[in-house]
């Protein structure tokens, strides 16, 4: 097949033997995926080519260093891979579920993990809201949606406990303010903003951390709603039979 994409793929950075070490191999068989049939499928546009190194997989490598040993990961929204992959690349200890909705993408995805061998990913074509069956330790995304929405399709896949990761950039903690209403409501328990890879990335990678509390599925959150009202109504139902009580007094 003749690919369209560019083939002037840069030499990797100095960074890159630093951060990947003996998984060079990959990262390097992963950027040449990327620079052809990523391009030609639209996963990636012609022009990030050249920065694929910096601003793509350097740039999520480095969150590696947030997530804890041999933890079960959730990559939302993956579209090409970003994090997901390059966080499976870096980290074998880490088993990723990589969860994107459009089948394009998932083929290509599937096989993008068999040419590289990576057997600690397996794929799932699914919107987040429809993956609740999922309990993960860690749920990562980058370039899918603001905050405030990402928190909801997030919270519900993680075990009691986990950890999101919202690879956000410059408008982390804008969206961190927007967000807090939705979080107070999620019952999180932290949440800040965590810079990665300084010195070895430039800029750094901005990230941010959400420690979730107790799991929130939709079946939990509607269960909680109805514990609330259930209160009211039975306040109201007893008001009402006050009321009842003092006309019918009234009347005698």
């Amino acid at each position: 097949m003749e690919h369209h994409g560019s083939t002037t793929l840069p030499e990797p950075p100095a960074a890159a033997a630093t951060v990947f070490g003996d998984r060079l191999g990959r990262a390097l068989a992963y950027a040449e995926l990327l620079a052809t049939t990523g391009v030609d499928h639209g996963l990636i546009g012609p022009r990030e080519v050249p920065r694929l190194w910096e601003r793509h997989l350097l740039n999520c490598a480095v969150v590696a260093d947030l997530i804890p040993p041999d933890a079960q990961v959730a990559d939302v929204g993956s579209g090409a891979g970003l994090p997901g992959l390059v966080l499976a690349i870096v980290r074998p200890d880490l088993r990723v579920t990589l969860v994107e909705p459009l089948q394009r993408r998932v083929t290509w995805l599937d096989t993008a993990v068999e040419q590289l061998r990576l057997d600690n990913v397996q794929v799932r074509r699914a919107r987040a809201q429809n993956a609740t069956d999922l309990a993960v330790d860690v749920v990562c995304s980058r370039a899918v949606a603001r905050l405030s929405q990402l928190v909801g399709w997030s919270l519900p896949l993680l075990r009691d406990g986990g950890t999101m990761l919202a690879l956000k950039g410059a408008s982390a903690t804008e969206e961190l303010q927007d967000a807090e209403r939705v979080l107070r409501q999620a019952g999180v328990v932290s949440h800040e903003v965590v810079e990665c890879g300084v010195g070895l990335v430039e800029p750094p990678t901005t990230v941010v951390r959400i420690l979730a509390g107790r799991r929130r599925t939709p079946q939990s959150a509607q269960e909680t709603k109805a514990e609330s009202v259930a209160p009211a109504a039975k306040k109201s139902k007893k008001s009402e039979r006050s009321a009842r009580a003092r006309s019918a007094k009234s009347k005698g």
